[in-house]
């Protein structure tokens, strides 16, 4: 009796490598022809289309609201939650994020969901470690495995009448928002129906998704990270000016219900400004801000970092706990043959220091061999932050029995010595 053996799956095609025989089995055709072929063949009728004056304004207005449909309706409204919205501002938002051609509110949020949850990993859907161009717009225009894509919970968007109404209907409402709209406007206008449907349309399209992708892009690749630097967000201003104010990205990740991107009101940040003025006049309700204690405790903690980071770098002396323990009769006969001095129960060599020291060799001399803890510390002279930051670098060893190491005076931080070690006191031993 013969058996067959089961065949092994066959291997998605993100798995094999791109050759001159499959390359264009990685290529996502249909995503492809929307945001690349179309957009060429509208650079090219634009050669011989004239831009007319009323319908470059209306291009640009119509852009900033199909942004808008984006950036306070897909992106801050219903991926993130950030506020709510009444019915009217919903629809408007909407049918202005069909505008940009960027797929429905559902799909648009279940990936960016998913790629907060996963950032920089395999499982983001467009991961800049995979390169800058990748997650611009190489994971639009080539196939991924979905099953690989990190999951995320849009149950709430599933009972939301105007999301599934936009999803169900998606293609009529981008064909209609994104092409129609904009060509009947201004055809009907001031008779430029070209015109409309290639600058208005086409090209304006276009250029609202690149400007949208630079978010996934752009905003993990120039900038600062003020708030963490575990992963890749950053914030820069150019990033926020091409996004409508979605550029402080560092921040975004780090506060993502947050309905602001921007928080010093000096930062460009349209987006906020729009959901604002709708909470005036009742469009939106219940804007979503973090405590400015815990942005501030972000903040603060990143910037420990780099002071962190920063003093690794200096010469603070060996630590304390890595310092040989001396009796007091060892120190005393060491200082025969060297300049030490102990000072906080810490024994310091000064003998290259003797002919340097400001004060003169007679004050120095003076405290060798000696406890010379309250010349030091201002019993003859309250020296300054340098000097204690130089004397650090000076410990040769801890002195044993009643003069352990003891927590530095009132220029000292509580618990922790200048070198950034933990102060422990030295066991006794006998």
């Amino acid at each position: 009796m013969s058996s067959t053996k089961p065949k092994a799956p066959k291997p998605h095609i993100t798995e094999l490598p791109v050759t001159w025989k499959n390359w264009y089995q990685h290529i996502n055709w249909l995503n492809c022809t929307f945001v690349l072929f179309f957009p060429l063949a509208g650079c090219i009728t634009a050669v011989w289309t004239p831009l007319h004056l009323y319908t470059a304004l209306f291009a640009v207005v119509y852009y900033f609201n199909a942004g808008l449909g984006i950036t306070a309706g897909y992106h801050r409204l219903w991926a993130h939650c950030c506020y709510k919205g009444s019915l009217p501002l919903q629809i408007y938002l909407a049918l202005a994020g069909a505008a940009a051609g960027q797929g429905s509110i559902r799909w648009w949020s279940r990936g960016h969901r998913a790629h907060h949850r996963y950032t920089d990993t395999e499982k983001d859907p467009y991961s800049v470690r995979k390169g800058f161009w990748y997650s611009h717009i190489g994971w639009i225009v080539l196939k991924q495995n979905y099953k690989k894509v990190g999951r995320s919970d849009s149950s709430d968007l599933d009972s939301d009448g105007v999301v599934i109404w936009q999803h169900r209907n998606y293609i009529k409402c981008a064909l209609g928002m994104a092409l129609i709209f904009p060509t009947v406007v201004c055809g009907l206008g001031w008779g430029d129906w070209m015109g409309g449907f290639v600058y208005a349309g086409i090209l304006r399209v276009f250029f609202i998704q690149q400007a949208t992708n630079c978010v996934n892009s752009l905003a993990h690749w120039i900038g600062e990270q003020p708030f963490d630097d575990r992963n890749s967000p950053r914030d820069h201003v150019l990033t926020a000016l091409v996004t409508l104010g979605e550029g402080y990205h560092n921040f975004h990740h780090e506060f993502p219900s947050d309905y602001r991107n921007a928080i010093e009101w000096w930062q460009y940040d349209p987006t906020k400004w729009m959901i604002w003025t709708w909470k005036q006049v009742g469009l939106a309700y219940n804007l979503k801000e973090f405590r400015a204690n815990e942005i501030e405790k972000g903040r603060l903690q990143q910037l420990q970092k780099k002071v962190d980071a920063k003093r690794v770098t200096l010469d603070w002396g060996v630590p304390l706990d890595q310092l040989p323990v001396l009796s007091w009769d060892e120190y005393v006969a060491g200082s025969a043959e060297r300049a030490l001095v102990a000072i906080g129960g810490v024994v310091h060599d000064v003998t290259d220091f003797v002919k340097e020291h400001p004060g003169g060799r007679t004050f120095i001399k003076s405290g060798i061999g000696k406890d010379a803890t309250a010349f030091f510390n201002g019993g003859v002279y309250r020296h300054s932050n340098a000097a204690h930051n130089l004397l650090s670098t000076m410990r040769v060893g801890v002195i044993r029995g009643g003069c352990e190491v003891e927590i530095w005076k009132a220029h000292q931080l509580k618990g922790v010595d200048r070198a950034g070690q933990q102060v422990t006191r030295i066991e006794k031993v006998e």
